[in-house]
């Protein structure tokens, strides 16, 4: 099952119709046309850039400064007549290509935190079809999953504060290494999170039953459920 982020797909296609775009308006203008293949070649050797990079809400960006690609392709070209100047518009395309697939990532970050918001529960569960628990820690009670709560509550869950000095006072600083009760002692299995989304997320279920924690390779987040969804909170 395909799990990639429709989003970023969707603009990085857009980005390579206007390259293709791009390249075909100079193809066509020029006298002299150049094969396919070799034009593909360049434009691709020009994207190779000097490049910094950048975080724009937790999504890396780079920022090409110097065009390392057109030094490389004119160092080669040059010794030929004319060809650099036939395929300088091109290997430049490589380069300005790093900036349209700038642009096409800049616009997929507003529409993926509108589409996919990451303070919502439902982006990170879609389908509770066969979702179930398992005991990651010993503190664990022998319970169940109320899935038809849990599909219930997907819509209501609402983020809260997770860490407190109260809870990490209580958990790691007045108690023993081996006496320490895990806050979280379920996990929640297969679940989904929404299509197209292409997150990546484990979920925690607190002892009590009345929290989540979403736990994603860049943050986490904590959901509070004003009822137990777990069997033995009923």
């Amino acid at each position: 099952m395909w799990n990639g982020n429709i989003i970023e797909v969707a603009t990085s296609i857009l980005a390579w119709i206007v390259i293709g775009t791009l390249a075909f308006r100079i193809y066509k203008k020029q006298v002299e046309h150049p094969k396919s293949w070799k034009i593909i070649t360049v434009v691709l050797i020009g994207l190779f850039s000097f490049s910094i990079n950048w975080n724009v809400f937790d999504t890396r960006i780079q920022i090409a400064i110097l065009p390392l690609g057109v030094w490389i392709l004119y160092a080669f070209l040059k010794r030929k007549d004319g060809r650099w100047k036939q395929y300088r518009p091109f290997a430049w395309l490589g380069f300005l290509a790093n900036f349209i697939f700038l642009s096409s990532t800049l616009i997929a970050i507003p529409i993926n935190h509108f589409i996919y918001p990451e303070n919502e529960m439902k982006t990170y569960i879609s389908n509770v079809e066969n979702a179930s628990i398992i005991a990651i820690h010993p503190s664990a009670k022998g319970t169940s999953l109320i899935k038809e709560d849990l599909l219930k509550q997907i819509h209501n869950l609402k983020e809260k504060q997770f860490f407190s000095d109260k809870w990490y006072n209580e958990t790691y600083m007045n108690t023993e290494a081996n006496k320490r009760k895990e806050r979280f002692p379920y996990m929640l299995i297969n679940t989904s999170p929404k299509w197209g989304s292409g997150l990546i997320a484990n979920v925690y279920i607190e002892g009590d039953g009345k929290g989540l924690l979403v736990v994603t390779p860049k943050k986490q987040f904590y959901f509070h459920s004003d009822q137990s969804l777990l069997e033995e909170g009923k």
